[in-house]
């Protein structure tokens, strides 16, 4: 489960102008330009976008940047010296100033657009236009896709100021969100979940913006003031940003035919998305419709898979709504997010997430999601078959109805997703096949307890030989809950033995692979509370600190590590707004 980084002797990619020569901007030279957009780039007023599949933008750079951190991981993966992150021209361009940048990289970066869709549901109101046209990157701006060591990355800038997209809002990400971004991609990568990447961290001495928030103590849902808070750009870095809810827009266009080029648009973005994302499993050779088939394959798989993890490591997305869905599989936009302390099913740091983008039903929002993909892959195939029937040659040697293929996919999303998580329960437990009774048992105690979801698994991964250890994850004591305890503790000892029949497996052995899979560390809120309120004060060494941390979250650290971030959720923190939940994330 844990990502092993390669090996780099020495950095190959010292100075900008050595990035510069990887530029190579695939989206900008293979699909269409907004038509309606300005040369310059200066977009920044709120208006409808009709057609193309992005519109040029000028990012707005923040004032008087200052450097926070860089991601040492990913660097090192780039072959990036860390001497770049502290460079005056790389705090230049990823603080959102591409006035002075070498060739062949271009000075103007770009937004896209797309659709929504809300566990499923397709969504307008939320467009201040009422039509759906107005979705899109409000404040996020890429700013360079480069090819590096044979692979594809795009640079996004979050927080990079006002697009066409930003329904009037001003473009910014505050610091409080940027460092949270910021530290969960570096913790989600090393945890060995699929996700976007941190690259680096800027902040503003000079620059704020208003934001509502919580008072201090406040057990408000909604937050009670308005704050001043510095502005910050993150940058994150993925093979592509290109959502769901980004097909989902052109799929719309196709079936209701809202303009000419409106097929046309619809599949030069999904054979963008395959050669960006998929390029590796899908044979370019293979017909539009096979091609599309096979994405929908694929990402069934990943998702599912995606799911899996998130659940696996305690992790809950908040907004799962399309446009939170990366067509890559991975997971994108941290917005609300959070891991959980207590275990509940339920468990949704967001107030406007609802029951429908809680812990446990995040499986059933993924197969909404998938719904929304499919309905928008459906216009290419409708008019993929069409044409055959006026080719009985092609449609006589195919034999074959694309149609009831990709529902046959979709229906099976289910089932798929039932295995990977039975197979990610197994994995928990350290078994080799998934015990229903055993877990239904186990997630009724978890609950009833109720337990502390990551400390009870890391625990569970020693072996214990009763449930004294296990305790140290119990929120509450109880004798009537540790009898029973102590017999689920015994069926679960009892199936590793029947296990180690098959395949005999040393203690240490079983141990060792259960610690790979249960972390020991999560990014839990209550830790970057205090860390980005330090940063606001212009100490950034908390944020530095949880870095390195959370990038080896199945480590056993120091003893003083251990005592401060391995340890139950105080009860003071339960229901405090900001911390235990909020509203927005800014």
């Amino acid at each position: 489960m844990t990502n092993q980084l390669p090996k780099v002797t020495s950095p190959s990619i010292v100075t900008l102008e050595d990035l510069a020569e990887l530029a190579d901007y695939s989206l900008q030279d293979t699909l269409n330009c907004d038509p309606d957009a300005k040369e310059n780039g200066i977009d920044y007023l709120p208006r409808q976008v009709f057609t193309g599949h992005y519109v040029p933008v000028n990012p707005t750079p923040i004032e008087d940047p200052e450097y926070i951190a860089h991601s040492k991981h990913f660097f090192r993966e780039l072959g990036f010296a860390d001497s770049m992150a502290t460079s005056a021209d790389f705090i230049s361009m990823f603080s959102g100033d591409l006035s002075q940048l070498p060739k062949p990289m271009r000075k103007l970066g770009w937004a896209t657009g797309y659709a929504l869709s809300i566990y499923g549901n397709e969504y307008v109101q939320q467009c201040p236009f009422q039509t759906g046209n107005g979705y899109g990157d409000g404040r996020a701006v890429s700013v360079l896709e480069a090819v590096i060591q044979d692979q594809r990355w795009e640079m996004q800038l979050k927080g990079g100021g006002r697009t066409p997209y930003c329904r009037g809002a001003d473009g910014r990400a505050v610091l409080r969100s940027s460092i949270r971004e910021f530290l969960v991609q570096d913790h989600m990568h090393s945890l060995g979940v699929p996700t976007s990447r941190s690259l680096s961290l800027y902040v503003s001495k000079s620059e704020n913006v208003k934001r509502p928030w919580y008072s201090e103590g406040s057990r408000s849902k909604d937050p009670d003031m308005l704050i001043s808070e510095p502005v910050a750009i993150s940058t994150r870095v993925a093979p592509s940003f290109i959502r769901v809810g980004q097909l989902e827009l052109f799929g719309r266009r196709a079936r209701k035919n809202e303009h000419p080029k409106a097929m046309q648009e619809l599949e030069k973005i999904v054979l963008h998305a395959i050669e960006r994302e998929y390029a590796d499993v899908i044979d370019n050779q293979l017909s539009t419709a096979e091609k599309v088939l096979m994405l929908a394959c694929e990402f069934r798989s990943r998702l599912t898979s995606l799911v899996a993890n998130w659940i696996r490591v305690g992790f809950c997305q908040g907004n799962f709504n399309s446009d939170n869905c990366s067509v890559g599989g991975f997971t994108l936009d941290y917005g609300p997010f959070g891991f959980c302390d207590v275990y509940d099913p339920h468990f949704q740091s967001w107030t406007g997430g609802g029951h429908h983008f809680s812990f446990m039903n995040q499986p059933v929002a993924a197969q909404q999601n998938f719904k929304s993909f499919c309905n928008a892959l459906r216009p290419l195939l409708t008019s993929y078959q069409g044409t055959l029937q006026h080719e009985p040659s092609k449609k006589n040697s195919l034999q074959q109805d694309y149609l009831q293929q990709l529902d046959e996919i979709q229906d099976g999303f289910s089932n798929v997703m039932q295995a990977q998580m039975e197979k990610m329960w197994a994995g928990k437990l350290g078994l080799s096949t998934f015990n229903k009774a055993l877990f239904s048992e186990l997630e009724s105690l978890m609950a009833q307890t109720p337990v502390d979801y990551t400390l009870f698994f890391r625990e569970l991964s020693m072996l214990p030989e009763n449930i004294a250890p296990l305790k140290k994850s119990f929120y509450k004591d109880s004798e009537d809950m540790d009898l029973r305890w102590s017999e689920w503790l015994a069926k679960w000892k009892s199936l590793i033995a029947s296990d180690n029949v098959a395949a005999p497996r040393s203690d240490d052995e079983i141990s060792r692979q259960m610690k790979l899979v249960n972390p020991k560390y999560i990014l839990r809120e209550w830790f970057v509370v205090p860390a980005y309120q330090q940063a606001t004060a212009g100490n950034y060494a908390l944020v530095r600190e949880l870095q390195k941390i959370m990038t080896q979250p199945y480590a056993e650290q120091s003893k003083e590590i251990e005592d401060k971030y391995y340890r139950l959720k105080p009860f003071e923190f339960f229901e405090l707004g900001g911390t235990s939940y909020y509203s927005c994330s800014s």
